[in-house]
């Protein structure tokens, strides 16, 4: 019986120990997908410019139904991590089948789904204000489009404190980039 109880306090203390770092791994396994899946948003929306050599724009778009699910209640956000690539405004038409015929034109979309839950996003423009979207010309490079100034960086967190930091930049070329803002100045992955 005393092996039983020793046995029994053993586990519990080691289970005491690794549950806060799973949970200290999911959360940042949330954050770092979540700006996996923006990044990859951005991205499309460039190489979708290039293919069609005209305009593309990728948008950030909050939509309050289902998680994981765009739907005509959506609305431009500058702190959602769902998003849109298309031709035109997408608001209130989230949930159109992609078209390049049909308004809004959409080329591609991406609910926050479960990942999304508890992770805070930021963007921002050049000058620092809040924006929800960049337009991409024919070689790939940022113009001011139907959002307004470009985003420049997109600021991905988890809503706990400890979790990782990161950051999507987008260059002036156009390049995206993403990198962790809590490394030193001498690790590749900081931001610039």
């Amino acid at each position: 019986m005393v092996e039983l109880v020793i046995t029994i306090l053993v586990f519990s203390m080691v289970l005491g120990m690794i549950v806060p770092s799973v949970a200290d791994w999911i959360r940042n396994v949330r954050v770092r997908t979540t700006a996996e899946i923006i990044a990859s948003g951005v991205n499309h929306a460039r190489t979708e410019a290039i293919k069609r050599n005209m305009v593309v724009t990728f948008w950030l778009v909050n939509s309050p139904g289902a998680i994981g699910v765009l739907d005509t209640t959506c609305v431009r956000s500058e702190t959602s991590p769902s998003w849109v690539v298309s031709l035109d405004d997408p608001t209130g038409a989230c949930d159109a089948s992609p078209s390049a015929a049909t308004a809004p034109r959409i080329v591609a979309s991406r609910a926050a789904g479960p990942n999304g839950q508890g992770v805070l996003v930021s963007a921002v423009d050049i000058g620092g204000s809040a924006a929800s979207s960049i337009s991409f010309n024919g070689y790939g490079q940022p113009v001011s489009g139907l959002g307004g100034a470009p985003l420049s960086q997109i600021d991905i967190t988890s809503a706990d404190t400890g979790a990782r930091r990161l950051r999507i930049a987008i260059t002036t070329g156009g390049d995206v980039r993403m990198c962790d803002r809590d490394v030193s100045s001498t690790d590749p992955r900081r931001c610039l």
